[in-house]
């Protein structure tokens, strides 16, 4: 349990002033905080681990096919293009 004496020592520590009012106040967040985090900390532990979880579903870093390939399909399907490249309007 959070008390106002470890409200103190926290704000202590930290080099912040703190009212006696909030003093009291964070003591009952911090211990609300603190005790939905044990709910949390407990359900992660009772849950079970599938396999499907732990499977890779990114392809390896491999090319799929030649280079340059589908470049000229590319370039020709574009509205403006300078060489080997696409053109497009400057942006600044």
């Amino acid at each position: 349990m959070i008390t106002v004496a470890d409200i103190e020592k926290l704000s202590q520590l930290a080099r912040i002033d703190v009212s006696d009012e909030e003093k009291a106040s964070l003591a009952k967040e911090i211990e609300a905080i603190l005790s939905y985090v044990a709910e949390i900390q407990k359900a992660s532990a009772d849950a079970p681990v599938k396999e499907d979880y732990l499977r890779n579903v990114f392809r390896g870093d491999v090319e799929t096919h030649e280079s340059g390939i589908f470049t000229e399909k590319l370039l020709a399907a574009s509205p403006d293009r300078e060489g080997q490249y696409f053109k497009v309007k400057k942006i600044l």
